[in-house]
């Protein structure tokens, strides 16, 4: 039993032991660190997690490509490339169009044919006029000599006045009828030179307003009808029309120079001056036209 006794009081836990010194205020700093450890990480945490799903506004702005010379310019305006020589050209005749030779994109010289209208009717017409007129002037001998005559029996006292005045009145009017002849032929002239559409200047083709067989009237386009054929422009007469503002007019003067830049091909300016300054105000946009020709021409630039 004593053998039990003191085995058993072995296995007691002895709680009078006293607790080591300072471990206590150990065990206090290290919960206060990892409170502080956690509310950093926290704190962290939330501020990650506001950053990547806060939104941020994104302003963007177009780049512009300056040349020297634009950031050293007065100032700048915009405008279009017109051609100065442009003609919608048209026939003074009106008929059905038989033949068509030229194509968009086509240089032409002057008086060159671009085209050609039926003229079977005003060849008949011609033919008419002159064989008028060599019936006309047939008969100018006969009416001559019959003058010629009386006169001289006039004075033989074998003719009377009235006779030599009639012969002289016959003679008058024949020469009359002669000329009324010859204008005719002359109007059948201009008529089948009018079947003929011959270009105005040296030019290109822009557009074709017309095809072969269609009706081509001389006082506008109708239903059934064209007014023009094709319209040409002189390429060398390309110049830069630029609306002004008002307040920039006193900037400008006459044979001013200056580069023209061109949305088709932005790396690369043109020389030009100013070649005219239209005396007439926009009211609706408080602007004057000024236009600025090209040195030199460029077969690229385009109306």
């Amino acid at each position: 039993m004593e053998t039990k006794n003191s085995d058993l009081s072995s296995l007691k836990i002895n709680r009078s032991v006293n607790k080591e010194p300072g471990a206590s205020k150990k065990y206090i700093t290290m919960i206060i660190t990892l409170v502080i450890i956690a509310a950093v990480v926290l704190i962290g945490y939330n501020f990650v997690s506001s950053a990547l799903n806060a939104t941020i506004e994104v302003k963007l702005t177009t780049a512009t490509l300056q040349t020297p010379t634009q950031s050293n310019a007065i100032f700048t305006a915009s405008g279009y490339v017109v051609a100065q020589r442009k003609a919608a050209v048209a026939s003074k005749g009106t008929g059905r169009l038989v033949y068509l030779g030229v194509v968009e994109g086509d240089k032409v010289k002057k008086e060159q044919i671009l085209a050609r209208l039926e003229d079977t009717d005003v060849r008949a017409q011609y033919a008419e006029a002159v064989a008028n007129l060599e019936l006309q002037q047939s008969g100018l001998n006969d009416a001559g000599n019959t003058y010629t005559r009386e006169k001289a029996l006039l004075k033989t006292g074998s003719a009377t006045q009235a006779s030599v005045d009639a012969a002289e009145s016959n003679y008058k009017h024949v020469l009359a009828s002669i000329n009324v002849a010859k204008a005719q032929v002359q109007a059948g002239e201009v008529a089948l030179e009018n079947t003929i559409i011959r270009a105005p200047f040296d030019g290109t083709v822009l557009t074709k307003d017309a095809d072969v067989g269609e009706i081509v009237a001389p006082l506008g386009a109708g239903v059934n009808s064209r007014a023009a054929v094709v319209t040409i422009a002189d390429m060398s007469s390309l110049q830069v029309e630029a609306d002004v503002s008002e307040s920039n007019l006193e900037k400008i003067g006459l044979e001013q120079e200056g580069d023209i830049i061109l949305d088709a091909y932005p790396g690369h300016s043109y020389s030009g001056y100013v070649t005219k300054i239209v005396p007439t105000a926009d009211r609706t946009k408080a602007t004057v036209l000024v236009k600025v020709a090209f040195k030199n021409y460029d077969s690229r630039v385009l109306p």
